[in-house]
């Protein structure tokens, strides 16, 4: 009895070591990406079968939020983003199943124009101000593109940019893409009281806010860090279309 004892004890003390390597190992962190453009005649029919696909197909890890392109050089584009999920649930993903990929191209591929994109991107939660699945209707993305070998300096510079957001109160949230082209950390500033976060006196000019928290004269330690690291950034705006996304 004792000897049973004991291996129960031993059990359950590895169980607790143990998760939190489980919980890691899940972590659902991931977004896929896809960027479409429909044929300018067919934007209704592409819509309608759009919004019919996602809430038959994609739920749970595969969920669906799809965004208008508002502006920038892929205006008039659809973001289709997919999670977040784990490295492990998209591995068994697959097609989803043929109904699954005959829906996408007999309903919606041929109203869509060659033109797409796609990728990976990984949420990190120590460059960000809000967490992975907090989301909003309104978007800002920046796109960072990093030198070739300067990545962990732009990390450092987000780091005081974090510093900046959290005092200032604007929710972040940081990607980095993973095997899909030129690397690249994605800004995803979510508008949580919309638009009228973007007004000039909503917030402390930049300079000065950014200066309070990382001293005087960051600022313009900033812009010679960009010069040097950064090789090009840009921006967008994105509006979701809930009529269009996972239910």
């Amino acid at each position: 009895m004792k000897r049973k004892i004991n291996f129960t004890l031993l059990t359950l003390l590895f169980l607790c070591l143990a998760i939190p390597y489980m919980g890691f190992g899940q972590n659902k962190n991931v977004i896929s990406t896809h960027r479409v453009f429909p044929k300018m005649d067919k934007v209704m029919e592409f819509e309608k079968a759009l919004a019919a696909h996602a809430q038959k197909f994609h739920k749970g890890d595969v969920q669906w939020r799809v965004f208008a392109i508002q502006s920038g050089p892929d205006f008039g584009g659809y973001h289709i983003t997919e999670g977040p999920k784990t490295w492990q649930s998209e591995d068994e993903r697959g097609d989803l199943g043929p109904d699954h990929m005959t829906d996408w191209n007999k309903n919606i591929a041929v109203h869509l124009t060659d033109r797409q994109s796609g990728g990976y991107s990984v949420y990190i939660d120590s460059l960000s101000t809000v967490a992975v699945g907090d989301f909003s209707d309104k978007i800002n993305i920046t796109h960072v593109y990093p030198k070739p070998g300067q990545g962990d300096q732009v990390v450092k510079m987000i780091k005081k940019l974090r510093k900046n957001w959290i005092a200032q109160g604007v929710s972040v949230a940081v990607y980095s893409s993973n095997s899909s082209g030129p690397g690249q950390y994605a800004v995803v500033t979510r508008y949580k009281q919309g638009l009228k976060e973007k007004e000039v006196n909503f917030r402390k000019p930049f300079k000065e806010s950014y200066e309070a928290v990382n001293g005087e004269g960051s600022y313009a330690e900033y812009l010679e860090d960009a010069a040097e690291y950064i090789k090009e950034s840009w921006s967008e705006l994105l509006f979701l279309q809930k009529d269009l996304s996972s239910k």
